[in-house]
């Protein structure tokens, strides 16, 4: 049994959590916010003691405690933790803790440490459940949990919800998260944090071009550098809640979890439901926050990518389903000389896929226009040095098409009637292990016979009805979701190497549990740059440079039908893991010329581009953006000036670059890559053109006093490279 009282406390880069544990009841979250310094047992306890609350008027009369898990018997009036029951009875459990770890190791009444994986066994024995919630805090001081219930009698126990809930202070007076829709995602939206609950729900399928994505709760007026920020994310790539809460007490927390449907997670005799991670990072800023998830996705388990992400170029806006070979074949070739280093042939290689109309689901080279196979074209592209990739959509299919006229049923749906249709295609039950055998087959048979190095992985429609025809159609999105980890694993284990992005109708599918499995993720179908630089700005909330797909395409963008110039796209472009996306034969002797000088500016400065500390700064004009990437040491930077419309005030604000060594002297000069920027104006400080060698100032004068702008026509942008004098 645990001691009447145990505590656990960690601390790492900055970040400290205290869990208590009084009387046996689950774990509070005594603190998460700043590291204190390590405690002691008395310390422990006299923090956790002089958070005790009195009992209000009209309440119940002992003090209301919020656990990792709230549970409805403490007198807690809000979101309970787990709701579920035995065909409505055992609706509200009563959890004792009779086992706590660290790092696998008993604990009896306090224990501290740096990182470190914190357990929790406890049981309700009289309604026959065994919970474990389990709470690590990482070494880059992002804090994680998660919760495993297992029903331990014969009565079957339904589990309706799931969610873990953080505290918060009363300062963090304002929320941060976004929305989005196809082709302009993660779009911040801010609110007050007032009484009652906000609550996203992402009913998808997919995590959605909409979801909340990060959910940030700071004080008011927070931004990239100031203000306390705390922030979770629900680790999971189907239905799925955050939310923030705060009841009439004052208590407020930040919480997420799978959406379940009805009947979805039914657990017989020793059955358990494990929830995702629901992470949680606090900082001083939102850059902090962000920082703290890319270190945790650079040492991810999976592997962090190399600093070399290859230059690429996707075929989709240069063909779409025309495939025609010597066309193809002189798109690589052009690619080549540009200095291009993997090529994707994208939608429309199998099957009957000459539109988008039929063939999704047979995965098998069409020998109407590959009469030879791929072999000649992915020859020819690795013949000219660069890696083949290939774009599937393993959970769609097309009514047309050969797997659904032959298994019918292996189509998701909760009626007796097909869902209705999206881009002509419905969704593939995974969860059917002949299906899945099937898909992994068909994937299987492509992978071994041709030399890829790459998968574009596409889903480009939500999961409606998405139920399991051969189980009368009961909600299936929980196990399609557990079966598309489960054959992106497959198909890495059985090919070393293999690189798979997740795309999903763009930027549809991207959270933390996906990037555990996949190793880019697409932004968005827009590559408007206009558009692009806020969703690369907010996407890189959560995930780093090294894994945002952003390509340079053709000069009218085919989303928004706007036009701009070679320079801003690629400016905007080189921030992420650099691509293009035009047909190259219809670019001028100019444009190449530029966007040979671009691929080559991205491989001269990738090391710094994908690995080092995102910074985005606060305080400038609405339509100007300026943001960097500064190396881990501080020895260098690369800063952008991004114009995104005409300025209130010319000749504009100071430009201030944040991130570097306030002690040390830098030199500081423009990047002019290929033709200028449209209506430059250099500042004075740059020195003589055509050289421009720049200026020497200090970290500090960069970062609180700042250098004077160029002049700069809207859409346009200009970069900055600093490193020391």
């Amino acid at each position: 049994m645990a001691a009447a009282q145990t505590a656990v406390q960690l601390e790492c880069a900055g970040v400290g959590v205290l869990l208590s544990v009084r009387d046996g009841r689950l774990p509070e979250v005594a603190h998460w916010g700043p590291a204190l310094g390590r405690l002691d047992a008395a310390g422990a306890d006299a923090l956790v003691g002089a958070q005790e609350q009195r009992v209000g008027p009209n309440t119940v009369g002992v003090p209301v405690r919020v656990a990792l898990l709230p549970e409805a018997g403490t007198g807690w009036t809000g979101r309970p933790g787990l709701s579920g029951s035995r065909d409505g009875a055992g609706w509200s459990p009563r959890f004792d803790v009779h086992e706590v770890t660290l790092d696998g190791a008993p604990v009896e009444g306090f224990a501290s440490a740096g990182s470190g994986v914190v357990q929790f066994a406890a049981t309700d024995g009289e309604l026959g459940l065994d919970l474990l919630l389990t709470m690590e805090l990482t070494q880059s001081g992002v804090l994680r949990s998660r919760a495993r219930l297992t029903n331990a009698r014969p009565e079957p126990y339904e589990v309706n919800d799931l969610v873990l809930a953080y505290p918060v202070p009363a300062e963090a007076a304002e929320l941060l998260d976004f929305a989005g829709r196809w082709g302009h995602e993660r779009v911040a939206q801010r609110s007050t944090f007032t009484v009652g609950t906000h609550l996203r729900e992402g009913r998808r399928g997919r995590t959605g071009a909409d979801a909340a994505y990060v959910l940030h709760a700071g004080t008011p007026g927070f931004g990239f550098a100031d203000g306390d920020v705390y922030a979770v994310h629900t680790a999971w790539s189907g239905n799925h809640t955050h939310y923030a809460e705060r009841v009439f007490g004052g208590e407020r927390v930040l919480g997420g979890g799978e959406l379940l449907l009805p009947g979805e997670v039914m657990l017989g005799e020793g059955q358990s439901y494990e929830s995702p991670w629901v992470y949680a990072a606090f900082g001083r800023g939102l850059d902090e926050v962000a920082r703290r998830f890319h270190r945790l996705l650079r040492a991810r388990p999976a592997g962090g990518l190399s600093v070399e992400r290859p230059v690429t170029i996707n075929v989709w806006e240069a063909v779409y389903f025309d495939h025609d070979a010597d066309r193809l074949t002189d798109l690589a070739e052009r690619a080549a000389a540009l200095g291009v280093e993997r090529y994707v042939l994208d939608d429309g290689w199998f099957g009957a896929r000459r539109n988008d109309h039929a063939g999704l689901g047979d995965w098998v080279v069409s020998p109407d226009v590959w009469p030879n196979g791929l072999h000649p074209l992915v020859d020819r592209v690795r013949e000219l040095g660069m890696q083949f990739g290939l774009w599937f959509e393993p959970e769609m299919v097309n009514v047309d098409s050969e797997v659904v006229r032959a298994h019918p049923d292996w189509v998701m749906a909760a009626r007796s009637e097909l869902p209705v249709e999206s881009r002509f295609q419905q969704v593939l039950d995974l969860a059917i292990p002949e299906a899945f055998g099937y898909v992994l087959g068909q994937m299987s048979a492509i992978l071994d016979e041709y030399d890829i190095g790459y998968i574009k992985w596409d889903h480009n429609r939500d999961l409606v009805e998405a139920g399991d025809q051969t189980r009368g159609g009961r909600p299936a999105v929980h196990d399609q979701t557990l079966a598309f980890y489960r054959l992106v694993d497959a198909l890495k284990a059985a090919h070393p190497g293999l690189e798979i992005e997740s795309c999903s109708s763009g930027g549809a599918r991207v959270d933390l549990e996906v990037m555990q499995h996949t190793d880019r993720v697409w932004v968005s179908d827009c590559n408007d740059p206009l558009e692009r630089q806020d969703m690369m700005r907010w996407t890189g909330q959560l995930l780093p440079p090294e894994f945002l797909g952003a390509h340079i395409a053709s000069g009218r963008s085919h989303t928004t039908g706007r036009v701009h110039d070679l320079g801003f796209r690629a400016a905007t472009a080189v921030f992420g893991h650099l691509g293009i996306e035009w047909d190259l034969a219809n670019a001028s002797p100019r444009e190449l010329d530029d966007l040979r000088a671009w691929v080559t500016f991205f491989k001269e400065h990738r090391g710094l581009l994908m690995r080092g500390d995102v910074v985005r700064m606060d305080g400038f004009d609405d339509h100007l953006r300026v943001h960097g990437v500064v190396a881990s040491d501080q020895s260098e930077a690369v800063f952008a000036m991004v114009t995104t419309g005409s300025l209130d005030a010319s000749p504009g604000p100071r430009l201030r670059f944040r991130g570097l060594d306030p002690n040390r002297d830098y030199l500081l000069r423009p990047l002019l890559v290929g033709t200028p920027p449209g209506g430059l104006e250099p500042a004075r400080w740059w020195g003589a053109a055509p050289a421009y060698p720049g200026a020497v100032f200090r970290g500090s004068t960069l970062e609180h006093v700042g250098v004077a702008a160029p002049k700069l026509f809207p859409d346009q942008a200009v970069l900055f490279h600093a490193f020391r004098a």
